[in-house]
């Protein structure tokens, strides 16, 4: 099964709604509706990882993702197989699309960051692919 042709360029940056309070007790934001382009069967996420490490490492045949930056900032590298992108997320009104198809790592986790994970699907071990190089041959 060949991959999705899609690029690093189909990764991008969605605002969430922001909702500041007028005297000064913080923000709200709220996803809801159309604030991601697919229904959410699946909510993780990710915390106390250590700055040295990183998470992901793998591709999805299927899935979409949304990550959200609760606190903290991480990066991540995307990857098709031709491009490399690195996107840095560190604000929790502002997630990230990544479609499938894309290879993403994510590393420089701040102390006590925590990103939130929005997915289209339930946990599939059939939807990863988790070699590189045959996520290159599947792509190609």
């Amino acid at each position: 099964m060949k991959l999705k042709s899609t690029t690093v360029n189909a990764v991008s940056i969605i605002e969430i709604p922001k909702i500041t309070d007028e005297e000064g007790r913080g923000n709200l934001s709220v996803i809801e509706k159309d604030c991601v382009p697919f229904d959410i069967k699946r909510v993780y996420y990710l915390y106390d990882v250590p700055s040295d490490a990183y998470r992901g490492g793998h591709a999805h045949k299927a899935l979409f993702q949304f990550l959200i930056p609760l606190s903290g900032s991480f990066d991540v590298i995307l990857k098709d197989g031709n491009n490399t992108r690195k996107v840095s997320l560190n604000k929790p009104n502002k997630g990230l699309l990544i479609v499938p198809g894309i290879w993403r790592e994510l590393e420089n986790f701040s102390s006590g960051a925590v990103c939130l994970v929005l997915a289209s699907d339930v946990y599939d071990e059939e939807d990863y692919v988790r070699n590189y190089n045959e996520f290159q041959l599947l792509k190609s």
